[in-house]
């Protein structure tokens, strides 16, 4: 639940611009992990790759001829194509003329490439991560992160919860992240210690 809201949020942060009108705002997501935020992540980027201002022209409906497809339709289609090639159009019916006023799904944003949109990501967002959850290793995975971006999860178990038997085990239990070769103790660390510290820097002068 808190994962799922959490990416609506972080959705409509980046794409109505907040991030960009706000440029010194850091936003955390107390629950849910950080797997969402990498998924989320992930999906903008690709989207962006094919659906930005210049690559969405490569499907303007402008440019199918179709009075090529009705002849090779013509030429090439079954019986059953060519018996109703006069309904053609109203199959194309969904290619009908963009308003140009929306062709830019990523106006909004303010962004203008693919490293923006992770720079926005891995320095803007900060995931909270239960010590249990063997996911946020994804959070450091370079090599399946495009662009080879790091999040910033930071560790925020609830220790006070009623399933949590023994206080005494929550750190050792994160801990197994790096036992079992999921993330590097420098990796533990960012997790632990340093995305706090970057998130509230005021407060980890305090420590200094």
């Amino acid at each position: 639940m808190f994962g799922t809201a959490g990416e609506a949020v972080a959705r409509s942060l980046f794409l109505g611009g907040v991030l960009r009108h706000l440029p010194n705002l850091r936003i955390a997501f107390l629950e849910g992990g950080v797997a969402w935020g990498a998924s989320l992540y992930s999906g903008l980027v690709g989207h962006y790759e094919k659906r930005n201002r210049e690559a969405v022209e490569h499907y303007n409906p402008a440019h199918l001829d179709r009075g090529l497809l009705i002849e090779l339709f013509g030429k090439y289609g079954s019986d059953r194509y060519r018996a109703r090639l006069d309904q053609l159009e109203d199959g194309l019916r969904f290619l009908s003329d963009p308003d140009e006023t929306n062709l830019d799904e990523f106006a909004g944003s303010g962004v203008s490439s693919v490293e923006d949109i992770k720079t926005m990501f891995s320095e803007r967002y900060y995931f909270g991560c239960e010590a249990d959850d063997p996911l946020t290793a994804v959070a450091f995975d370079t090599d399946r992160n495009p662009l080879g971006a790091r999040l910033k999860p930071i560790f925020a178990s609830d220790i006070g919860h009623w399933d949590v038997p023994d206080i005494r085990e929550v750190l050792p239990e994160a801990w197994e992240l790096v036992e079992d070769g999921h993330v590097s103790e420098a990796d533990f660390r960012a997790f632990t210690y340093e995305n706090a510290c970057a998130l509230w820097p005021k407060v980890a002068q305090r420590f200094a």
